[in-house]
């Protein structure tokens, strides 16, 4: 039996995107499946709070990336 990672390592780099898109649809298909930690469930609700508390000292995407130098 061949190691997997081996017919990988052979791919050429865009189809191994493609791999890790193809990889990543599968879990968001299967979210429920992935538990959300204790931990994790407070800081989406503080972000949520601060969130409601001010929805305008956030930014855009757009934003975010115009700051880090990307084009949008």
């Amino acid at each position: 039996m061949s190691n997997p990672m081996d017919e990988i390592r052979k791919l050429s780099v865009s189809e191994r995107i493609q791999l890790v898109e193809d990889i990543w649809d599968t879990i968001v298909a299967s979210q429920e499946q992935v538990p959300l930690t204790a931990r994790h469930r407070q800081e989406l609700d503080r972000r949520l709070d601060e969130y409601s508390k001010d929805p305008a000292a956030g930014k855009t995407w757009d934003a975010v990336r115009e700051d880090l130098g990307h084009d949008a």
